[in-house]
């Protein structure tokens, strides 16, 4: 039996139109609808035209909003030697070798929102995939949290990077800021978002690539964009 809406959920969703919105005119009206009384984050929910069983169409990377998230990460970086004091010098907050994999495994510690790891580390890190790995917590190459440059990935992570993924319905899901942002903050941050996934399309993705994106805060109802310009190839 599905769950009925509360009043001040129904009464958002009211005013919301059966229409497509700009990003322009959707970005206001979310934080207008905002009825709680904590600063909600605001997503964008964007339904692509890809198979992700399929690894030629598998959408996934990273973007640092220009106006971050308005919340600081806690970055663990697993290195060794000159790369540990590398870390801690950039902003680290926890940062150490084989003494921060046991750890986790031994205390199941989990007191991080990001990992960064050099590729030394990288073989000692296997042990910690089944932890780590659905919580989307562990390093890989392609999002840039394995690498020898840590400071400079401490520091996109504490500037607001956002790491995007495709599901496995072809939806990608993604903070973009607070409710209580400028409302041009979060419209910047919201269309680099977007742009950065168009920008990741696969190839192999055939036909209309943006099927849908709605834009909500976290407790609100959705608005529905218009994708028409998203599916512009010189975008």
């Amino acid at each position: 039996m599905a769950r009925k809406p509360g009043k001040k959920y129904a009464a958002a969703a009211q005013q919301v139109e059966k229409r497509p919105y700009t990003l322009e005119e959707a970005i206001p009206l979310v934080q207008k609808l905002k009825f709680t009384r904590f600063d909600e984050t605001v997503e964008v929910h964007m339904r692509l035209g890809v198979d992700p069983r399929h690894a030629d169409q598998m959408v996934r990377g990273t973007v640092v909003l220009p106006h971050g998230l308005g919340k600081t990460k806690r970055v663990l970086v697993i290195a060794s030697g000159e790369k540990i004091r590398e870390a801690d010098t950039a902003g680290a907050d926890f940062a150490g070798g084989e003494e921060m994999i046991e750890k986790i495994q031994k205390e199941n510690w989990l007191d991080f929102d990001a990992v960064i790891a050099t590729p030394d580390m990288m073989r000692s890190m296997a042990k910690l995939g089944k932890l780590l790995g659905p919580r989307g917590l562990m390093p890989n190459p392609k999002t840039g949290t394995v690498t020898l440059d840590v400071a400079r990935a401490v520091q996109e992570v504490k500037a607001g990077k956002v790491e995007f993924r495709v599901d496995k319905t072809g939806v990608v899901h993604a903070p973009v800021g607070k409710v209580s942002f400028p409302s041009d903050k979060l419209l910047e941050n919201a269309s680099t978002l977007i742009q950065a996934v168009v920008r990741a399309k696969p190839p192999a993705a055939k036909g209309r690539y943006v099927r849908s994106v709605t834009v909500c805060s976290t407790m609100g109802p959705g608005l529905s964009l218009d994708v028409t310009p998203y599916n512009v190839r010189a975008v």
